[in-house]
C-alpha cells in the first residue's frame, strides 16, 4: 500500500496491479502488461528468481523492465537475478525518491546498478572464472573498453568524465556494443562483461 501510494503520486506513473507471489504476478502481467515490475526475491511459492526466469522464457512478457526490491545491498541472489533478466536493484529501506528514480531509470531502458553493487557482484563472479560470450570478438578495442566501464556501474556521464570525452561518444560506443552482443539492456551488458572478464578499471 505504501509503494502504491508513493508511485501513484508521481506524474506519469500508475500502479497497474499488485500480486502476493510469483505465480499471481505472472498472471497479472499477462493481463495488464506493465512497463516496469517491482519484484521481491523472497516470496512464498514461486520466488523472485523463478518469476524472473519465467518472464524471460515468455515471449509476451520479455519486454517488461524489472526492478528487484531487496533487503540487502548484495546477497547471493543478485548475480542470478541479473542473469535472469533484472534491470536494477533497490533496497526496501531506500528513500522514496530513490524508488521513484529506479522506476524511471529502468522504464527508460537503463540499468540501475550502483558501483558498490557491481564491485561486489564482479568479485563474486570472478571466483567462477570467465566463459565465452557470443559476439565479443566483434567489438572494437574502444567498444570493449566501454563495456568494461559499464561493468563498473558508472553512468555514461561518469564514464565520459573519467575518459575526458563526451557522453554522446560513450553512448554511441555502448549502443554499438549492445547491438553486437544482442544485449537486451544495460544490465545484460554488465552480465556479458562479467562473463567475458571485461570488468573495467578499479
Amino acid at each position: 500500500m505504501g509503494l502504491r501510494a508513493l508511485l501513484e503520486r508521481e506524474p506519469g506513473m500508475e500502479c497497474a496491479g499488485e500480486a502476493a507471489d510469483g505465480a499471481a504476478a505472472l498472471a497479472l502481467m499477462r493481463q495488464v502488461r506493465p512497463d516496469v515490475l517491482l519484484l521481491d526475491i523472497r516470496m512464498p511459492g514461486m520466488d523472485g528468481l523463478a518469476t524472473l526466469r519465467a518472464i524471460a522464457e515468455d515471449p509476451e512478457l520479455r519486454g517488461a523492465r524489472i526492478v528487484v526490491v531487496t533487503t540487502f545491498a548484495v546477497d547471493e541472489y543478485v548475480f542470478a537475478a541479473l542473469q535472469a533478466g533484472a534491470s536494477g536493484f533497490v533496497l526496501k529501506d531506500s528513500a522514496p525518491e530513490e524508488l521513484v528514480n529506479a522506476v524511471r531509470v529502468v522504464a527508460a531502458g537503463e540499468a540501475l546498478l550502483s558501483p558498490a553493487i557491481t564491485r561486489k557482484v564482479i568479485a563474486l563472479f570472478g571466483r567462477h572464472g570467465t566463459e565465452p560470450v557470443e559476439g565479443i570478438e566483434t567489438l572494437t578495442p574502444r567498444e570493449r573498453e566501454m563495456v568494461a566501464w559499464v561493468a563498473t556501474g558508472r553512468s555514461n556521464e561518469e564514464i565520459a568524465k573519467e575518459l575526458v570525452i563526451s557522453p554522446d561518444t560513450v553512448r554511441t560506443h555502448v549502443s554499438r556494443a549492445m547491438v553486437k552482443l544482442h544485449a537486451r539492456d544495460r544490465a545484460q551488458l554488465v552480465v556479458f562483461a562479467m562473463r567475458a572478464g571485461l570488468t573495467g578499471p578499479p
